[in-house]
């Protein structure tokens, strides 16, 4: 878990990402592995099915020179490997990121087909066992004070969030915004009081502890109402990132990925990072009954 991986798409390079994933790597004192799949010709028989793949070949060898290139430009110190793998992006980046800190894609290829062989981001976020962070737009760095926000929601992996985004709040000296979104309901008759109050009292129950544990992080709690990925979206329209788990609490067992991070993927205005719940390291302790709590930063 020393290493960011970052995945280069030879067809569609997203320097947004490669400038993202460059400077978590030196926030964290990790190394940067910059990775670039090939994926296999659908006929390898045919003599024009193997000129593509000669082709794309040579593509992949000069898109992640051109990133190498890039992140030593940017941080010439950066510890950096560069890798061509043979495979189908989404799967040969699943299976790397089980021994990474964190994988980084892009996500201009978003607005095409989701479930097309070059979608990346959407079965790579369903399925790393690490946390993701989908760079379709660059961070809003020129707003001040910086601002990180996270979607809480009182599940597992939403606990696993807040563990995150606190201590990368930590990290990039930044404020930090809980965000409970309550869904509007069918019927108008609801107690809205009641459930209002409800919803501050488990937000503040999932925050809980994290001031003390990093006092440098200002965190504000807030409950909004309306669409979860519209009033997501709207409150990270100035944010350095958006922090949500990956699978709510109106998932059931066997789903992979929330229909409100799929909306997020396509909608946030920032950077967004998705937690799965069973990214939190044995290395982690734990305040007794509440939410792990991450170790300090390494290598700042």
């Amino acid at each position: 878990m020393n290493e960011i991986l970052l995945g280069v798409d030879p067809r569609d390079q997203s320097v947004p990402a490669l400038v993202w994933a460059a400077d978590e790597a030196v926030r964290r004192g990790l190394v940067l592995r910059l990775v670039v799949a090939v994926p296999p010709a659908h006929d390898g028989l045919r003599y024009d099915a193997l000129a593509r793949q000669s082709a794309l070949r040579m593509r992949a060898e000069s898109a992640i020179a051109n990133a190498e290139d890039l992140v030593r430009y940017l941080h010439d110190g950066l510890r950096i490997v560069t890798e061509r793998v043979n495979g189908t992006p989404a799967t040969v980046l699943r299976d790397m990121a089980a021994h990474a800190a964190l994988v980084v894609v892009g996500s201009r290829r978003l607005g095409r087909a989701v479930l097309s062989e070059s979608s990346v981001a959407v079965p790579l976020t369903a399925g790393a066992d690490c946390p993701v962070v989908v760079v379709g737009a660059p961070e809003h760095t020129a707003v001040h004070p910086p601002t990180l926000v996270v979607g809480v929601d009182g599940s597992e992996s939403a606990q696993a969030a807040v563990a995150f985004a606190v201590e990368e709040a930590s990290m990039r000296e930044a404020r930090l915004r809980a965000v409970w979104v309550w869904p509007r309901p069918v019927l108008a008759h609801d107690d809205a009081e009641g459930g209002l109050a409800e919803r501050r009292r488990l937000l503040a129950e999932a925050v809980a502890g994290w001031a003390e544990r990093y006092p440098d992080v200002a965190v504000s709690q807030e409950v909004l109402r309306g669409h979860p990925v519209e009033q997501l979206a709207l409150a990270s329209q100035e944010s350095l990132s958006l922090v949500v788990g990956r699978r709510g609490r109106g998932g059931y067992s066997g789903m992979r990925l929330g229909s409100t991070v799929h909306g997020l993927l396509h909608r946030a205005p920032c950077p967004v990072i998705t937690i799965p719940s069973r990214s939190m390291s044995a290395g982690q302790t734990t305040r007794p009954g509440s939410t792990p709590v991450p170790p300090r930063p390494t290598g700042l």
